[in-house]
């Protein structure tokens, strides 16, 4: 008689209910220790996490209607209103009257919001969590997360 071959959390690898289940657990684990080190290092950088979300979402190069950046942070203009607010106030964003239609103004990023936005930009890809595994696993990894998370890894994604 075969016996069953466990994880580590005492799942039978042959129940793929079990061990996809597994999976999630641990992929919220993982996503929930990334976001303590971020918000911790956002906290540090003097923001909020919205807050830097929204700085992070804004193109240095490209000006942009808050009611864009609504809909690239998927929430509601009023919410962006505040959020843009605090990104003046810290000196990192500056309203603009569009040149193009005078009736809206365009946010656009600072010196200082760029250096900053620059510094959220490298908290946000920071991969401490990640420091055990070889290179040849954070490539595995990669290509599982492409494949899980956009229905497949694109062409270039390999090493």
């Amino acid at each position: 008689m075969l016996r069953p071959t466990l994880t580590p959390a005492g799942v039978d690898v042959a129940d793929r209910s079990g061990l996809a289940g597994e999976a999630v657990r641990r992929i919220m684990h993982v996503a929930a220790a990334l976001r303590h080190h971020q918000d911790l290092d956002i906290a540090a950088l003097g923001l909020t996490p919205a807050v830097a979300r929204a700085l992070y979402h804004l193109d240095p190069d490209h000006p942009l209607p808050a009611r864009e950046l609504a809909d690239q942070l998927r929430c509601d203009r009023s919410n962006v209103t505040a959020l843009v607010d605090k990104l003046e106030q810290a000196g990192l964003v500056e309203r603009r009257v569009d040149p193009t239609d005078r009736r809206q103004k365009t946010l656009v990023v600072t010196e200082a919001g760029r250096r900053v936005r620059e510094r959220v930009h490298d908290v946000l890809s920071d991969s401490r969590l990640l420091t055990a595994l070889s290179t040849e696993e954070v490539a595995a990894l990669r290509d599982l997360v492409w494949k899980v998370s956009d229905g497949g890894c694109p062409e270039n994604c390999g090493p």
